[in-house]
């Protein structure tokens, strides 16, 4: 399937389908019914773009793209998907590795020692909230892995061991990113 096939400008469903609606979407579609995959796209493309926008740092044109890579990729191994987890979860976690895959591929970019990124943290103060405009704003201009590990931990609810993984990095190193990535907002957020 062609990836400019897909419009980012398609409907959002207003309800979630029912997930027998969704198998049998899914089998449809690994028959070659395309009208099943752009329905499965339509339901599920927020949720897949929100997490990718978010990991990339609000910037609209790349989080677009790297949905469709991810849409793409979820057609070509559609096949392998076995109706273990949700489809959503499924391709919830496609898209997030499509977005991280860029990521990995900036590592030596954002490469600091954990010193360094303790004493640009500061102290061991929560991450507060502040409006979401704002927040997002700061969130978006920091460094791409800090970035990452910041909303796959706070907003996705990940686990250092499997950001570590994902990203390729130390327990520790998440862990320091992510120390790093909240210091750095509270200056943000601080000097607004």
């Amino acid at each position: 399937m062609d990836g400019a096939a897909l419009s980012m400008n398609l409907p959002l469903p207003e309800t979630e389908p029912a997930p027998d609606d969704v198998s049998a979407r899914v089998r449809r579609a690994v028959a070659g019914d395309i009208t099943a995959f752009e329905q499965l796209y339509r339901d599920h493309v927020g949720r897949v773009h929100g997490a990718i926008l978010r990991l990339v740092g609000m910037d609209r044109a790349r989080a677009e793209e790297l949905t469709q890579d991810a849409f793409v990729r979820a057609w070509q191994k559609l096949s392998s998907f076995r109706h273990e987890s949700s489809f959503s979860t499924w391709l919830y976690r496609l898209g997030v590795n499509t977005a991280l895959m860029e990521l990995r591929g900036r590592r030596n970019e954002d490469s600091v020692d954990n010193a360094a990124l303790e004493l640009a943290a500061g102290g061991e103060v929560p991450f507060c909230a502040a409006e979401r405009g704002d927040l997002e704003r700061a969130v978006s201009k920091l460094p791409p892995r800090a970035r990452a590990v910041l909303v796959l931990h706070d907003v996705e609810g990940w686990k250092h061991e499997e950001i570590s993984i994902e990203l390729g990095m130390a327990v520790g190193s998440s862990k320091a990113q992510l120390h790093r990535a909240r210091g750095l907002l509270r200056r943000a957020l601080a000097d607004r």
